[in-house]
């Protein structure tokens, strides 16, 4: 008998989480057939898997998804169709179900909701919410702002929404994180803590890759700094303009007048002989809108820049300019390697940063204009990811920034350890492919 599963997710994140998922269902021996719905979007991450077809009708709206953020991008919404768009699709989910079908939703209440009212059984794979917005191994968090509603409740996850995961119908609940998943098992919800998938599939494509994380014994090595502007344009291109300007208050205060190189103070780390600035560009945005505003603020284009410890970014498809001492790189093909390669991030981006800290990095960020990245969205993703982000509120507060987090090695250790706990081992795609199937066989 064939497994029909149909994955249903309500953002571009929550696509590539449930791509990574479908991959590994792939790879399992039971016959499984996969389609895909995006609920946000068109659903370009699901052109990676062959033969998962996108069914339903599928598009895009103003807001790009982030209408909770925005009741003026809800109404453009409206005003585009998302009413008549939800009932269609809530259609071809229930098609589905009445095929024998099984839901897999991946996101938040929407799809959630939509996998239960379809009448068929589903699972829920909860990217959007985590305890540690509510508090953290060491207690409560502070419920200010639009977290004081929380005070009546005991979990990031509403009654309304606990009791569509408490479903019958509901065999399967995979949490972001373990704290989560806690909480969540004392309702006698099936959750089952098996990590994070958006932590896999990162490691570096290119096979001579080698890693640069801080080795506090090597000398005469570059600091790494990864620039994390996030995805969605146009916001990616105002958060570039702020992310230059620190850039450039990083180089104002840490050349040496005297020998030209670039230095942290502090007694546990060596200096660094220079800066290399790594910007992680996605896929779809032109290369050219980030170089062009470099050359009036002193960079040069170089792409013979002889550098041998991020030589791996020396291909045609990355732009490469340099400034005294410090190399900025530009490329929107190799992101595993920009997360890896970096000792520090400024970000102003949602899942990257995620990621980044995830493999147990600190990072900056820097509050923008929305309609994503808002002062709001700062505030939380660092309630989210705890001491592994630092919040400064203008750029030119980032050298102070790195000057505290690299003057002792103990928060960085700490960072280490947090990243790692909060968002967990690779490898939870693969797990919860296998008890997805594992689940399909016993009942």
């Amino acid at each position: 008998m064939t497994v029909k599963i149909l994955s249903v997710s309500n953002g571009h994140g929550e696509d590539a989480i449930a791509v990574r998922i479908l991959r590994q269902l792939q790879q399992q021996s039971y016959p499984i057939e996969l389609a895909a719905l995006p609920l946000v979007g068109v659903g370009q991450a699901y052109q990676q898997l062959d033969n998962v077809p996108i069914i339903g009708l599928v598009k895009s709206l103003p807001s790009g998804g982030f209408i909770y953020m925005d009741q003026h991008q809800l109404w453009q919404d409206l005003q585009a169709g998302l009413f008549p768009l939800v009932i269609q699709q809530y259609q071809t989910i229930r098609q589905w179900v009445k095929q024998g079908g099984i839901i897999l939703a991946v996101g938040d209440i929407v799809p959630l909701f939509l996998a239960w009212f379809s009448g068929g059984n589903y699972a829920f794979v909860g990217t959007a919410k985590s305890d540690y917005y509510l508090r953290d191994e060491h207690g409560s968090l502070p419920l200010t702002g639009m977290w004081r509603w929380y005070r009546y409740f005991d979990s990031i996850y509403f009654p309304w929404e606990c009791w569509l995961m408490k479903n019958s119908r509901c065999f399967g609940v995979f949490p972001r994180d373990t704290l989560t998943t806690q909480k969540l098992q004392q309702y006698s919800i099936p959750a089952v803590d098996l990590g994070n998938p958006m932590m896999d599939d990162l490691q570096p494509i290119k096979t001579d890759f080698n890693s640069l994380n801080l080795e506090e014994n090597q000398k005469d090595r570059s600091l790494v700094i990864t620039l994390l502007p996030g995805s969605r344009a146009p916001e990616t291109y105002q958060n570039w303009q702020l992310i230059l300007q620190g850039i450039h208050s990083i180089i104002q205060n840490f050349t040496d007048p005297n020998h030209g190189s670039m230095i942290l103070p502090g007694n546990h780390l060596p200096s660094y002989q220079r800066l290399v600035f790594v910007a992680a560009i996605a896929p779809g945005l032109d290369l050219s809108s980030f170089s062009e505003p470099l050359p009036p603020l002193g960079w040069q284009e170089s792409p013979d820049f002889p550098l041998s410890d991020v030589n791996y970014f020396l291909t045609d498809k990355a732009l490469i300019f340099s400034r005294e001492k410090a190399i900025l790189i530009i490329t929107n093909y190799q992101f595993n390697e920009c997360l890896f390669v970096g000792d520090v991030a400024i970000a102003m981006a949602g899942t990257a940063t995620e990621q980044f800290v995830g493999l147990g990095k600190p990072a900056i960020s820097i509050p923008g204009k929305g309609p994503q990245f808002t002062p709001t969205f700062a505030a939380n993703q660092k309630r989210l990811l705890g001491p592994s982000l630092i919040e400064v509120q203008h750029p030119t507060e980032i050298p102070e920034a790195l000057r505290s987090l690299f003057h002792h090695p103990d928060p960085l250790k700490l960072i280490t350890e947090n990243g790692k706990r909060r968002l967990g081992k690779p490898g939870a795609s693969r797990r919860i492919a296998e008890y997805l199937i594992s689940s399909f066989l016993k009942a």
